[in-house]
């Protein structure tokens, strides 16, 4: 059976206590860069793991605040001109035309990210100028939370092989599973699973659940309110600046979901 797309192998030498080294063939996650167009014009370039490439693209137009609805996306598809045509790693978005781009604005990267040196109470004012708090009244049962993340495992085909990707997966409020997707960068996971939503719906995405296999940052926090998602769970731990922004927005945020325990940072009320 052929690798994936996102499947690429290498030789190595592979060194166990009390043998010999000995040649192998591992499989790598492959990881490429994606050069975002919108009306011609470069907005982002990412590195990422082929694969779903339109959905990224409208996940991160998405939670950059450029598009709010499915009609503001006409389509979606590969530059046809010049080397990129080429590199097949160069995808053009074309908008309705009573969308308004503010490049500027996209080129600034407006919402900061960990390193930046903003406070926290400025960065989340920045973001709920473009995105309020989410109201939702969706509740979810302790024992679907606890499931999520075996179906995630369960489900995670190229890490399986790899070791080298992070998940992000949508779900409904019971528990269950409407797309997966796996990519090198956890941002990356989490705009494609929101773009698939925005693209494919259902969408908003406010009686729904966000679960991500690894670690929940003020970023994914941002994308999950982008998209109206009131229930973020992570495998691993919430940074501080993840747990006041779900405060502070209306969403529930929850850490360490493991086995038959998990942590519960913000709105607990929903978890019932």
């Amino acid at each position: 059976m052929s690798d994936s797309p996102e499947i690429t192998r290498a030789e190595i030498t592979r060194w166990r206590s009390g043998s010999e080294p000995c040649r192998e063939t591992d499989a790598l996650a492959r990881e490429e860069p994606l050069e975002i167009r919108v009306r011609g014009q470069s907005v982002a370039v990412t590195m990422r793991t082929p694969g779903h490439d339109a959905e990224l693209a409208a996940g991160f137009l998405l939670t950059e605040g450029l598009v709010t609805r499915r009609a503001d996306i006409i389509e979606i598809a590969p530059c046809q001109q010049g080397e990129a045509a080429h590199l097949g790693n160069t995808l053009n978005v074309f908008l309705a035309p009573s969308v308004s781009v503010d490049f500027a604005q996209l080129t600034r990267h407006v919402f900061a990210s960990s390193s930046c040196g903003l406070c926290g109470k400025a960065t989340i004012e920045s973001v709920h100028q473009h995105f309020p708090p989410v109201e939702s009244p969706v509740r979810v049962a302790p024992t679907t939370l606890l499931e999520l993340p075996r179906q995630l495992a369960i489900l995670q085909a190229t890490f399986a092989q790899t070791g080298g990707l992070h998940a992000a997966a949508l779900f409904t409020a019971a528990g269950e599973l409407l797309v997966l997707r796996e990519d090198v960068g956890r941002h990356n996971a989490v705009d494609k699973v929101l773009g698939w939503a925005f693209l494919n719906g259902p969408f908003p995405l406010d009686a729904h659940i966000l679960l991500v296999s690894g670690r929940a940052s003020f970023e994914i926090m941002q994308k999950a309110l982008a998209a109206r998602v009131p229930i973020v769970a992570a495998v691993s731990a919430p940074s501080s600046l993840a747990v006041e922004f779900a405060r502070r927005s209306g969403q529930t945020l929850i850490g360490f979901l493991r086995g038959s325990a998990m942590n519960l940072y913000a709105g607990e009320a929903r978890v019932r």
